[in-house]
């Protein structure tokens, strides 16, 4: 069965650090493009960044560049989010969400078609 898995959220005060993984089984994730979406109560979907298949070409949303990095462990069939200087505005729901199709990862939901439940990330003091 192809499924992704997060880990790593949890509680951390505002200018402290995470690192998210997606664990891929099933299929060799790197092959797909890849990205991170986050979700809050209310609010749409939205992304956060990707790495595309073709290149290894990484995208962010305006609000993390600098701060969040994106990477791919091919022996170890991972994804990761560095999430750095964290901020009360990125508490949210971060999922992880695989592209089989194109070559170059995007923010557009529908293009995405395997989804991990999500793993919750808390920034408060």
């Amino acid at each position: 069965q192809e499924q992704v898995v997060e880990s790593g959220g949890g509680f951390v005060q505002p200018g402290g650090s995470l690192r998210l993984a997606c664990v891929a089984s099933g299929f060799t994730l790197g092959r797909y493009s890849i990205a991170w979406f986050r979700q809050t109560p209310g609010k749409e979907r939205e992304g956060v960044s990707c790495i595309s298949s073709y290149g290894g070409n990484t995208e962010y949303t305006e609000a993390v560049k600098g701060r969040f990095t994106i990477s791919r462990d091919t022996a170890k069939n991972t994804v990761y989010l560095q999430m750095n200087d964290l901020k009360p505005e990125d508490t949210a729901v971060y999922y992880c969400a695989i592209d089989k199709w194109r070559d170059f990862c995007s923010f557009h939901k529908y293009e995405y078609d395997t989804w991990g439940r999500g793993t919750q990330v808390t920034v408060s003091s």
